[in-house]
C-alpha cells in the first residue's frame, strides 16, 4: 500500500466530511428560521435524551425510563407531523455522507478493531491497480448495453451454435445479472468469458463491476500479463518497496482477470496464478470471493496452455460462457 496515496485520500475524506457536516448545519439553520417550533422540539428532544442517559446511569425505576421514552416518541411524532406539513423528508436534517457505513471517515469498528472501510479500499485499488482498466465505467451498465448490435440470425455452421449471437448475449446478460444477485451465495460459481475481441466480454465484465462497486463491494481489475508481472516484481522487491498486491488479489470481493492467455507464462508465474485462483476458491465458505476471467482461448485452448490442476478448477468452479458473432465495435 502506498502510504502517500492513503494519506492523500484520508485528507480528501476529512474535507468532504466537513463539507457534509456544514451542509447539514446550514439546512438546519434555514429550517429553524422558517419554523422556530422545530428548533424548540429538537432542544426538548436533546434535553430528554440527556435525562434518559442520566436515568440509565442512576439505574432508576423502569417506570421513570418508560415515561421519558414515551415523551421522546411524542415529540418525534410532533416533529414528523410538522415536517410532513411542509413537505420536508424525515432525513432532511441528517448528514448526507458519501458512505453511510463509515460516515466518510474511511474506517469502521468491527469486533473491537478499527478496519478500513470498503469505500476507501476501492479508492486505493482504483488508484494503485485499476486505473488503466476501468476508465469510464459509469457508462458501462446493463441499461446501456445494446443487444441489437448482435445479429439475430442463426448460422450454426459459422458460430457452431443452434442459437443466434443476439439470443446468446441475452442469455449471458441474464447470467451476469444472476451472478450479481447471488454474489454472496457461496454456491454461486465464478465466471469465465471466452471469445474473440469486440464481442462484449469486457463490457459485460464492467457492467458487473459497476453494480458491485455501487453495492459496496471491493473490486480489483487486472490484465493477466500486468497482474503476473507485478506479482513477480513484488516477490523480489525489498519489504519497504512491496506493494502488497498479492494480499489485495486474495481479499478483494471480486477479482477480474482480463486477457488470460496473453501473458508470457513460466513456472513461477503459473505458481502465482494457481495460488490466486485456488486460494480464492478455498475462501468461498468463510467470505465469499468471486472471480471473473476473460480470455480469447476456448476450453481446448485453456487445456493446451495451462496445467491440468488449474484447468480442473476452471471446469469445476466456473460457469463458462462463449461470446460469438461479429465485432460490435464496427457497428457503433
Amino acid at each position: 500500500m502506498n502510504t502517500l496515496i492513503l494519506n492523500d485520500l484520508l485528507k480528501q475524506y476529512e474535507q468532504k466530511r466537513l463539507i457534509h457536516l456544514r451542509d447539514a448545519e446550514n439546512r438546519k439553520k434555514e429550517l429553524y428560521m422558517s419554523n422556530p417550533k422545530l428548533e424548540k422540539l429538537d432542544e426538548q428532544l436533546s434535553n430528554i435524551s440527556i435525562n434518559t442517559a442520566k436515568e440509565i446511569l442512576k439505574n432508576n425505576s423502569k417506570e421513570s425510563l418508560e415515561n421519558l421514552k414515551q415523551r421522546i416518541e411524542s415529540l418525534k411524532k410532533e416533529k414528523e407531523k410538522i415536517l410532513n406539513s411542509i413537505n420536508i423528508p424525515k432525513d432532511y436534517l441528517s448528514v448526507k455522507y458519501d458512505c453511510s457505513i463509515c460516515k466518510d471517515t474511511g474506517y469502521i469498528f468491527e469486533n473491537g478493531k478499527s478496519i478500513m472501510c470498503n469505500c476507501l479500499k476501492q479508492k486505493l485499488y482504483n488508484l494503485e491497480y485499476n486505473q488503466k482498466n476501468i476508465n469510464n465505467i459509469d457508462n458501462q451498465t446493463f441499461n446501456n448495453f445494446n443487444v441489437n448490435l448482435f445479429s439475430d440470425k442463426v448460422d450454426e455452421s459459422k458460430y457452431n451454435s443452434p442459437i443466434s449471437p443476439r439470443e446468446n448475449i441475452i442469455d449471458i446478460k441474464k447470467a451476469a445479472e444472476n451472478f450479481i444477485l447471488n454474489f454472496e451465495n457461496s454456491d454461486t460459481k465464478n465466471l469465465i468469458f471466452t471469445g474473440g475481441t469486440g464481442l462484449g466480454k469486457t463490457f459485460i465484465s464492467n457492467c458487473i463491476v459497476n453494480e458491485l462497486i455501487k453495492q459496496g463491494k471491493t473490486v480489483m481489475y487486472q490484465t493477466a500479463p500486468v497482474m503476473l508481472d507485478n506479482l513477480i516484481s513484488d516477490l523480489f522487491a525489498k519489504p519497504e518497496n512491496q506493494t502488497g498486491i498479492s494480499n489485495s488479489l486474495l481479499t478483494a470481493n471480486l477479482l477480474v482477470i482480463d486477457d488470460l492467455g496473453t501473458e508470457t507464462m513460466n513456472s513461477m508465474k503459473f505458481t502465482e496464478l494457481y495460488k490466486i485462483i485456488n486460494t480464492r476458491l478455498l475462501s468461498q465458505n468463510n467470505n465469499p470471493l468471486k472471480t471473473i476471467i476473460s480470455t480469447n482461448l476456448d476450453l481446448k485452448g485453456l487445456f493446451n496452455t495451462y496445467d491440468e490442476r488449474l484447468v480442473s478448477r476452471f471446469i469445476g468452479y466456473y460457469d463458462i460462457y462463449r461470446f460469438y458473432g461479429d465485432d460490435i465495435r464496427l457497428k457503433k
